[in-house]
């Protein structure tokens, strides 16, 4: 079909072919006569394609820092940056959900769960948080493989310090290739080299942007965080969470944790 001609009759338009839109819209199937749960299941898969666009910005910046190209992550952690903001409203419409709306369709909810995504699970191994253990939960599911994949690549924080490590600001890693399943280099040196970008910004302007474009990424992501906490604890108070989780006593854990540690650390020393 040509891009001005019109789709024959009783065939789907080019947009919905494009975007395949008739598929998305027919993956809603409630469980039960709520009329609050055809949002909570367009909502969250809303969240997933959130997360899967969040790993393909962030993705990509890294690969851009790998390959000392800047300037273009820093755009794209730009970009990705949006996207954050978008997943952070996104938790408005599950605040509004009243405990006795979301008790019309729990219990249908069976073993599902949030912490099973692997869409998010992604999210966390790609920004440096990594955890052999965290893969378990994704065990025999379709996205396991993916996951485990995720843990074996270079984290975004990887290619930033590497970075550093070939501007002179911290010495190059031992040994010709590094574990990438362990958690990112961190300590003191790390410190000191962020130290040294914050306390010359106009010498390491491009360093010093890409600081704080982390930041700003972490920053958001703790606000991400701190919202599901809140929006569970308004649903379910103390209650243990779906799927058998412990609820809001894991997330509260959960929300006290930083990506990019020694960047909020060295401010307590500038």
């Amino acid at each position: 079909m040509s891009a001005g001609s019109a789709p024959a009759s009783g065939t789907t338009t080019a947009y919905a072919h494009y975007a395949r839109m008739d598929e998305l819209l027919a993956l809603q199937h409630p469980l039960s006569p709520a009329e609050t749960e055809p949002g909570f299941i367009i909502m969250s898969q809303v969240k997933e394609l959130l997360f899967k666009l969040l790993h393909t910005e962030l993705t990509t910046a890294r690969d851009q820092l790998s390959g000392d190209r800047l300037g273009d992550a820093l755009w794209t952690l730009r970009r990705a940056g949006r996207v954050q903001q978008v997943l952070l409203v996104s938790w408005e419409t599950f605040s509004v959900l009243s405990p006795a709306e979301f008790c019309e369709f729990r219990d249908v909810l069976g073993s599902a769960s949030g912490f099973q995504s692997a869409g998010y699970r992604r999210l966390e191994f790609l920004l440096g948080n990594k955890n052999p253990a965290m893969t378990e939960p994704h065990r025999d599911t379709v996205g396991y493989d993916a996951v485990v994949g995720q843990l074996h690549e270079p984290s975004l924080y990887d290619a930033a310090l590497a970075l550093l490590a070939r501007r002179g600001l911290l010495t190059p890693d031992d040994g010709p290739v590094r574990d990438a399943t362990v958690p990112y280099r961190g300590g003191a040196e790390v410190e000191e080299a962020w130290r040294a970008v914050y306390r010359d910004p106009v010498r390491h302007q491009d360093l010093h942007l890409l600081a704080e474009a982390l930041m700003d990424v972490a920053d958001r992501f703790a606000r991400w965080r701190y919202t599901h906490l809140v929006t569970v604890q308004r649903m379910l108070g103390a209650k243990p969470g779906t799927g058998g989780t412990e609820g809001v006593s894991w997330l509260a854990r959960i929300s006290e944790h930083r990506f990019f540690p020694e960047l909020w650390s060295v401010r307590s020393t500038l």
